[in-house]
Parts: C-alpha cells; sequence; structure tokens
C-alpha cells in the first residue's frame, strides 16, 4: 500500500528533475514511508521525461499546458493518501517530505511550507527576488488573511502536503498557477485543519534560465482569484457603502441641510439616487457573484447564503418590484396631475424635482430587482 505520493510538475526542467526525483525517493527509503515520486510533465521541449524516468519517477504525460493542469493530473494518478507537491526547479528539499507527512498523520489536512523569515522560514541569497520577497509575497498573503482567515504567511510556497480527503472535498477548478493560491482559500472556506512549518529556499538550479514566473501578469492573477472568490469585498461592501451615501444625501436634501453657505437641493438629490442605483446595481452582483461560485463548487454555501435562499424566492421578489414599482410610479403621476391641473404650465422645479427623482429611481429599481431576481433564479436552477 502507498501512503505518501510526491507529485512534480514539470516543464523544461532537465536540469534539475532528475536530482528532485533523487532527493524525494531518498526521503522516502530513508524515513521509510510506503510512497511514489510522480512527475507530471506539461510537455517540455527538452529531455525532462527521460531524466525524470532515469531517476526513478513515475512519468505521467500531460498535454493540456498550465501548472494546476499539470498538477491535477498528477494527483489523479497518485495513489497515495497523503500528497507531497513541490516545484522542478531545485529551489525547495524534498529531503522535508516526511516533515510535511508527520503533520497530515497527526490529523491534518494541510501543512503549508514558509519560506518567509515571518513564519521561520529561510530564504537563501539569490533565492527569491527583491521585489517577490518584500512586497508581493508579503502584500498577497496578508490581504488572504484579511479576506478569508487563513491563518498563513506564506500563500505562495509550493511545497506543501494534504491529504486525499481534503483534495477531493476542495474541488479545485484553477488549471494555471492559480491552483496552488486557490487551494489556500479552499482551506479556509471549508475550514480544514491546516499547519505552516519553516522550510529553507535554495536558489533554483536552472542556470539562469527564464522563471516560469511573472510578476506582475501572476501577482495581478492572484489578486484577481481573491476579488472573484470573495463577492463581499468585491461587490457586497462597495455596493452598501453607495446605498449608504444615496440614502444619507437624499435624507440631507428632505432635511434642508446646509453646509457652510451651500443648500442642498435637487441636484444633490440627482446625485445621491444615482449612487443609491449603483449601490444597489452592485448588491445584486455580489448576489450574482456568490450564487454563481456556490454551483460550480468555487465557495461553500455558508449559513448567510444558506438563509438568503431560505427567504428568497422568484415570486417574493417580483412582488416587491412590483410594490416598488407602483409607488414610484404614483409619485411621479402625482407631479403629473398637479401639471395638468395647472393647465401644463410652468412648473417649480426644485419642488416638483423632490418628487420626481426619487418617483423615478423606484421605478429603475424595480425594474432593476425584476431582471436581477429571474437571474438569480437561472444561476440557482437545479442541474446536473
Amino acid at each position: 500500500m502507498i501512503e505518501v505520493s510526491v507529485v512534480i510538475p514539470c516543464l523544461n526542467e532537465a536540469a534539475t528533475i532528475a536530482a528532485c526525483v533523487r532527493s524525494a525517493r531518498a526521503a522516502l527509503e530513508t524515513s521509510q514511508l510506503a510512497g511514489e515520486v510522480i512527475v507530471a510533465d506539461n510537455g517540455s521541449g527538452d529531455d525532462s521525461r527521460d531524466c525524470a524516468a532515469a531517476a526513478g519517477a513515475r512519468v505521467i504525460p500531460v498535454d493540456r499546458r498550465g501548472y494546476g493542469q499539470a498538477l491535477m493530473a498528477g494527483i489523479g494518478a497518485a495513489q497515495g493518501n497523503f500528497l507531497v507537491m513541490g516545484d522542478a526547479d531545485g529551489s525547495y528539499d524534498f529531503a522535508d517530505v516526511p516533515r510535511f507527512v508527520a503533520p497530515l498523520r497527526q490529523g491534518y489536512e494541510l501543512v503549508q511550507g514558509c519560506r518567509l523569515p515571518g513564519g521561520g522560514g529561510t530564504v537563501m541569497p539569490g533565492a527569491m527576488r527583491a521585489l517577490h520577497r518584500w512586497v508581493g509575497n508579503p502584500a498577497l498573503s496578508w490581504l488572504a488573511r484579511r479576506m478569508f482567515g487563513t491563518p498563513l504567511t506564506d500563500i505562495y510556497c509550493g511545497l506543501r502536503g494534504f491529504t486525499r480527503a481534503f483534495y477531493d472535498r476542495a474541488n479545485l477548478r484553477c488549471t494555471g498557477m492559480e491552483f496552488a493560491t486557490e487551494m489556500i482559500i479552499k482551506a479556509a472556506h471549508l475550514r480544514a485543519r491546516t499547519i505552516e512549518i519553516p522550510i529553507v529556499l535554495r536558489p533554483d538550479g536552472r542556470g539562469g534560465a527564464r522563471s516560469h514566473l511573472r510578476t506582475f501578469r501572476d501577482g495581478w492573477r492572484t489578486l484577481r482569484l481573491f476579488l472573484l472568490c470573495s463577492p463581499r469585498w468585491m461587490f457586497l461592501g462597495p455596493g452598501l457603502l453607495l446605498i449608504l451615501a444615496g440614502l444619507t444625501g437624499s435624507g440631507l436634501v428632505f432635511a434642508g441641510a446646509r453646509i457652510g453657505r451651500a443648500s442642498l437641493d435637487v441636484h444633490t438629490l440627482l446625485v445621491s439616487c444615482l449612487l443609491f442605483l449603483v449601490g444597489t446595481q452592485t448588491l445584486s452582483l455580489a448576489i450574482f457573484a456568490r450564487t454563481f461560485a456556490v454551483v460550480e463548487g468555487l465557495k461553500p454555501a455558508g449559513r448567510y447564503v444558506e438563509y438568503f435562499y431560505r427567504l428568497f424566492n422568484l415570486e417574493k421578489a417580483l412582488l416587491a418590484a412590483a410594490l416598488t414599482g407602483v409607488v414610484g410610479l404614483a409619485l411621479v403621476a402625482s407631479v403629473w396631475w398637479n401639471w395638468r391641473a395647472g393647465g401644463y404650465g410652468p412648473l417649480s422645479y426644485p419642488h416638483t424635482l423632490r418628487i420626481v427623482i426619487p418617483g423615478v429611481t423606484l421605478m429603475a429599481l424595480a425594474v432593476q430587482t425584476i431582471f436581477g431576481s429571474f437571474m438569480v433564479s437561472m444561476l440557482g436552477l437545479d442541474r446536473k
């Protein structure tokens, strides 16, 4: 029975892959771990496959390009209940494999390596770009802790161990560099038992060959994934702030408030109602995004989402939209009725616009709610 599978994604790493495989095999044998080493080759144009096979790895060819694609294929072919993944460039010491297996045996589901000194790790001179070490990695790791509640110091570390059960439960979907980051996010969402252990990052053995990592492209892809996986930060928070600003501004206008020598009048009311409408639209996007994330397995539902859907259904939303639209139409109609009664003469805009602007806003909100409710219902349809 194989207990541990070491999975190494590979793309044109002929200079280092054999040493990585031998190091992993030696660690398994020395620690008397029943294991295997799998190299998921992502279409290398050099001798990576032959080097890996000669060193004792089981090579899995992966035609579709992508860091995540390679790891998914390698993990899918693995036989162990404990999996340890690490890069093939020689920067990680696979002699650490037993250190990752020990916490997994104790019941942890994800064991993350930490290269940064803040988490006890060590970065050897020349092993990490200064921009990555001091800016990118700490900033994005901090953001992940704030947005998702992960306890990890170094979310980018590619040397990590996890259980087969956790991997299956996480249902990872990203096929590119975001795969590793998605795993961290899913672990936080699923409240997986997670621990971080310090490791040493060494200079890679590529001999000056260009790294697969692209600083700004991959940094942006990480930030984009954060936002996609957290509608609360992307849509909900800004939407609520816009709604609050719109309601506050409108309330000040109707209260006859002044700021210094400036009187808040219909122009302020118009801007406030616009902010309110943009806020409600952004709030609906938060609902769309969260529904899509739950349906597609990107994020678990959570008790607040479940509570929302216990209250929400299409019929209730359409009824609320109809009532809102009727109120708005009544406000606009009242102005028209008075205008008609006066023989369609000149209007007192400071007075009539205080009624027309809220009325039109409520009518627009009703239309948004109708179409938005149908969209949410479509996203939440039961399907295979």
